[in-house]
Order: C-alpha cells, then sequence, then structure tokens
C-alpha cells in the first residue's frame, strides 16, 4: 500500500486507540515496527492479525498476494525484534517466522476463517509467510494519561474483542471453525488474567488507601467469580466437539451481558478515584 495510505490508518490507530474505519473497519489490526534490513531505520506498518494464545499473535505477509515478501518481512527476517501496538498495549516482541507443518495449521485456520487468505496464495508461487510475533515478558505499557484511563482502554478494549467475536459467531457455517475457536479462547484467557491482576494488585492497593471502598470491592470480586464462572462455561462449550455456533453464541452473550454490567459499574467506581 501507499505509504500515505499507511500513514493515514497509523494516525487514525493512534488517534482511536486502535479502532479504524474504512475497509478495516470491524477488523483485527496492530501497527508493526521494524528495523529496516539494510538501512536501520524503523518503519511502522499496519498489520491483519489472528489471535494464537495469550503469548503470541500471528501475521500474514500476503501483500494482496504480490509476487514478493513485503517490506516488513524482510525487514523482521533480518532483525526479528520488534514492536507491536494493540490499541491499547504498546510491547516488544520477537518474530518468529513458523516453518512446514505449523505454518501449514496456522494459514489453513486463518483461509478457514477468511477466503481471503486463500485467494493471495493462489496469485502467487510464493508460500506466503506466516509470522509469530511473541511477547517479551515486562511490565505492560499503556499509552493512557492517568491510571483511570487505563483502566478504561483495557476495557474497552475487551468490549471490542468479544463484540468482533460475536459478529465471527454469528456469520460462521453450521460448526465452529479452527481459527474462530483460537479466538474465542484467547480473548476468554485475557480476560481471566485481568481479572486476576485487579484481585491481586489494583484492589488491595485501593482498599489499603481507601477503606470507605470496601462494599464495592467486595461487589466487584463477586462479580469476577461470577464472569470467571461463565467463562468457564463458554471454553466448556467452545471446546466440546462439534460445536454448534449458536451454542457458542448464546453463551458468549450470557457473558458479555454480565460483563457490560461489571465494567460499568467498576468504571464508575473506580475511575474518579483513580484519576483524583
Amino acid at each position: 500500500m501507499p505509504n500515505d495510505f499507511n500513514q493515514q490508518i497509523i494516525d487514525e490507530f493512534r488517534a482511536n486507540s486502535g479502532r479504524v474505519g474504512g475497509p478495516f473497519e470491524g477488523g483485527r489490526l496492530l501497527l508493526l515496527t521494524t528495523t529496516g534490513a539494510r538501512s536501520g531505520v524503523r518503519h511502522t506498518t499496519p498489520v491483519a492479525y489472528l489471535p494464537d494464545g495469550g503469548e503470541q499473535v500471528l501475521v500474514i505477509a500476503s501483500a494482496g498476494g504480490a509476487p514478493r515478501h513485503p517490506a516488513w518481512y524482510h525487514n523482521l527476517v533480518a532483525n526479528p525484534r520488534v514492536t507491536v501496538e494493540s490499541g491499547v498495549f504498546t510491547y516488544e516482541a520477537d518474530a518468529v517466522v513458523l516453518t512446514g507443518a505449523d505454518r501449514d495449521r496456522a494459514f489453513a485456520r486463518a483461509a478457514e476463517s477468511d477466503p481471503g487468505w486463500a485467494e493471495y496464495q493462489s496469485k502467487t508461487s510464493r508460500v506466503i509467510p506466516v509470522v509469530a510475533l511473541r511477547e517479551i515478558p515486562g511490565p505492560p505499557n499503556v499509552g493512557a494519561a492517568s491510571w483511570g484511563e487505563a483502566v478504561k482502554l483495557i476495557h474497552d478494549g475487551f468490549r471490542d474483542e468479544f463484540a468482533k467475536i460475536r459478529t465471527e459467531i454469528a456469520a460462521s457455517g453450521p460448526t465452529l471453525g479452527a481459527q474462530l475457536r483460537i479466538n474465542c479462547l484467547t480473548a476468554c484467557q485475557g480476560l481471566h488474567h485481568h481479572h486476576t491482576g485487579e484481585d491481586q494488585m489494583m484492589f488491595p492497593m485501593l482498599g489499603e488507601r481507601h477503606p470507605e471502598l470496601a462494599p464495592v470491592l467486595e461487589r466487584l470480586r463477586e462479580e469476577h467469580e461470577k464472569i470467571a464462572a461463565l467463562l468457564g462455561d463458554l471454553q466448556r462449550v467452545i471446546s466440546s466437539e462439534g460445536a454448534e455456533p449458536l451454542a457458542v453464541l448464546a453463551e458468549t452473550e450470557r457473558l458479555t451481558a454480565e460483563l457490560e454490567r461489571h465494567l460499568d459499574y467498576e468504571e464508575e467506581q473506580l475511575i474518579p478515584l483513580l484519576d483524583a
């Protein structure tokens, strides 16, 4: 894509916490910053991605089916340490090119969920690479000016992800595809980790500084337990053989309804204190 078009997407992505309009509206997009293989200059490119568990995401070097790999792919092969912007978090990652059966399974999942990937492969004689971006462990970098803004950004990230999943399930065929299962399970895992972090760190800190918050924090902990039970129900349905999309959608709707009430209450009660 032309650089000016890329820059327009990059600016919109950063200004709207990962949300963009146009042809990428509602899709999964990240900003990938690589180091030039020859120039050493840092380059940022918008790239579609696939969830693949909590520690990595997958990107596909399709270049729209062009005969050559995209420049960002050559860059990360030469310099595998990259920077990833998700719209909520910015983190360093190691880029690992998948090979053999690992690459083929990942690409098959992608093509099953979106036939456009298979169409790109049919246009070119090269084998389109699939790259895992594996997050380097470390404290999360949230692009927020305050703790309250950070909480809102993280919450909105979960809202957006579960909205995407509901749309994908509604549009799926008679069975739940392999990539859609991974999308659901990855979101569930991320939500579980977020609530565990709140229970172990943020809530105790707030409780120590604001004893009057005890009833609020107790309610939030109880809601975490309810949501954990709903996550368990959803994960069991997803993991069952021959999982039916309508059954998964029903469980997802139950979860997101409870989650939305919880997030709204938490923001109403805690953000003013976090920003004070």
